[in-house]
């Protein structure tokens, strides 16, 4: 019975070949055959500049350079984990694999945050575009990685181009969701003092919300660049240079020692990328002295600079309800308020 209800009753779909005729429809197109074309020339240039500022400086001064930017944000814990790292990547080999992987994953890196960002800080203002938003992330993070590079190669080619294409789709959902969220938890009696003092909603935005949703958007990065480094082995597979093109040939050809020695270049360049990048939100967001808070919001604000001048140390204690308005808007329009 079940199996004559289900034959006559729930119809077969063609997904799958009305997907071929799609694909094959949109392949004749010239417009956007030439758009694609656009858009992998542009990749190309992006991705190229960035190897040559990775690989034309000598190995060890790229090492002192990547270094002092771990001793800078992190440490020096993190700064010597970085010497003994990359000096242990130039001594299997490696060196160049490995900056071109980190080129990859920047770039990725790069193109995800600027389309991350803004539309997570639509989707924090609007209602519509959330619900939109959320159903077609989950769809873009649990969707096989595979799925994506399938159509990339037949509008972009073998190469860099559709295995940096797949990874931005697979790794900007975490800089949508995370900025959004940022966005959301902003106090709202932070955002309506600055809207009592006549901010503008882009003042509000660029002063207020984006400086307190920034350790929040920070996270996001660090996510964005975790994701984006995992799909390196992905991308090889379609062309993209780099340590990705190690562990495959270690896998088609049952090469241990290949795979296993492009493995341990990846896992230095996972340390290396969240170390440093999992501290730039507290360190961004560092609060400056209570002269700089005190008349911030008149910087902000240019016209009220009476109002904000109200000195937050003495104001509001016995005085009245516009005065505290005053300490919470000069407050609000320092931009570094904690979250």
């Amino acid at each position: 019975m079940f199996a004559f209800l289900q034959e006559n009753l729930i119809p077969e779909i063609p997904l799958d070949s009305g997907t071929d005729a799609f694909v094959d429809y949109v392949q004749d197109i010239k417009v956007i055959d030439d758009f694609f074309d656009l858009v992998k020339d542009g990749i190309g240039a992006f991705v190229g500049a960035l190897e040559v500022a990775l690989t034309a400086p000598p190995e060890l001064l790229m090492v002192a350079i990547l270094a002092a930017i771990a001793f800078f944000v992190s440490g020096w814990r993190v700064a010597l984990f970085s010497v003994l790292g990359f000096l242990l990547i130039i001594s299997i080999g490696l060196w160049e694999a490995t900056m071109l992987s980190l080129a990859l994953v920047l770039a990725a890196t790069v193109i995800s945050l600027l389309i991350g960002v803004p539309i997570g800080v639509l989707a924090a203002k609007s209602r519509i575009l959330e619900a939109g938003a959320r159903p077609t992330l989950d769809i873009m993070q649990t969707m096989p990685a595979f799925v994506y590079l399938v159509p990339m190669v037949v509008f972009l080619g073998l190469g860099g181009a559709p295995g940096l294409v797949a990874t931005v789709i697979f790794a900007a959902p975490p800089a949508v969701r995370l900025t959004m969220l940022g966005i959301q938890q902003v106090p709202q009696n932070t955002v309506e003092a600055a809207h009592a003092f006549g901010a503008t909603p882009w003042q509000t935005l660029r002063k207020v919300e984006l400086p307190q949703a920034l350790p929040t958007i920070m996270a996001g990065v660090n996510q964005v660049i975790m994701l984006a480094l995992s799909m390196v082995v992905i991308a090889a597979l379609v062309g993209a240079e780099g340590l990705g093109q190690a562990v495959v040939r270690g896998l088609s050809q049952l090469d241990v020692g290949r795979a296993f020695v492009g493995g341990v270049g990846i896992v230095v360049i996972a340390i290396y990328l969240d170390r440093v990048t999992r501290p730039l939100g507290s360190l961004i967001q560092r609060k400056p002295g209570a002269k700089k808070a005190k008349g911030a919001l008149s910087k902000v604000l240019p016209g009220r600079k009476k109002e904000a001048d109200v000195d937050p140390d003495t104001a509001g204690t016995t005085g009245s309800g516009a005065e505290d308005t005053a300490k919470v808007g000069a407050k609000a329009g320092t931009g570094s308020g904690s979250t």
